[in-house]
C-alpha cells in the first residue's frame, strides 16, 4: 500500500514561501521545496507536478491573505479603492519575492480574482465601465506592483537617491533638487501619495 500522504498543500506552500523569502523567487524548485520540507524531491512529486504548480500555491497563499470584504458603501468610493489597494499593497510587501509570481499567476488564484472582483464593483458603482474600467483595473495593478518593488528594491532612502542627490547640480538640476526633497518623504506617503494622483486621474 502507499505511504499516507503526509504533506497539504498549505505546508507545501509554506515551505516554497520560505525558500522565496530567503533566497529570492529564482532559487525556488522542486529540490529547494522539497530541502526545506525534509522529503526527498522525488517525493514532492507525489503532490505537485512542477515548479509552476509550486508557483500557484505560493501566489495563493501571499494574496490569501487579503482581505477582499467591500468596504463600507458610505465610503466615498477613492477611500475604498485605497483601502483595498492598501490592504494588497501590505500583503504582497510582506513577501516581495513574490511580485514576479502574483504577476504571472493572479488569474489563476481565486483569492486573486476575489480582489480584482470587490475593486471592479466600486468602480462600476463610480460610473467606470467598459473600457476605461478595464484601464483602470490594470492601472491599478501596475501601480502596486511597482510601487512595491520600488519601495523594496529602490527606496527613497537608499543608496541610489543619494547617488543622484550628488550629480553636477548643473547638468540635473532638477533631478538633485528633487533627490534632496526625497529624504523627507516617508514609504507611506509615497504610496499613497502616487496612489491619490492615479485616482484623480480616473475622476476625470
Amino acid at each position: 500500500m502507499p505511504r499516507p500522504r503526509s504533506l497539504t498543500q498549505d505546508r507545501l506552500a509554506a515551505g516554497a514561501l520560505a525558500v522565496i523569502d530567503r533566497d529570492g523567487p529564482a532559487a525556488l524548485s522542486m529540490r529547494t521545496v522539497a530541502k526545506e520540507l525534509g522529503v526527498s524531491p522525488m517525493g514532492l512529486y507525489r503532490y505537485v507536478t512542477d515548479r509552476d504548480e509550486l508557483e500557484q500555491l505560493v501566489v495563493e497563499r501571499v494574496l490569501g491573505s487579503v482581505d477582499t470584504t467591500p468596504p463600507s458603501a458610505a465610503t466615498p468610493w477613492q477611500e475604498r479603492i485605497e483601502i483595498m489597494v492598501g490592504r494588497l499593497r501590505d500583503g504582497v510587501a510582506a513577501h516581495p519575492g513574490t511580485i514576479p509570481l502574483t504577476v504571472t499567476h493572479r488569474h489563476r488564484s481565486l483569492a486573486g480574482l476575489r480582489w480584482s472582483e470587490t475593486v471592479l464593483g466600486i468602480l462600476t458603482e463610480a460610473g467606470i465601465d467598459g473600457g476605461r474600467r478595464v484601464v483602470a483595473l490594470r492601472a491599478l495593478h501596475g501601480y502596486v506592483t511597482g510601487a512595491i518593488q520600488l519601495e523594496h528594491l529602490g527606496p527613497l532612502a537608499g543608496e541610489g537617491t543619494a547617488a543622484i542627490a550628488a550629480l553636477p547640480e548643473d547638468r540635473f538640476p532638477h533631478l538633485t533638487e528633487t533627490a534632496r526633497s526625497a529624504g523627507g518623504v516617508g514609504p507611506d506617503e509615497e504610496f499613497f501619495g502616487g496612489l491619490r494622483l492615479l485616482l484623480r486621474g480616473l475622476d476625470d
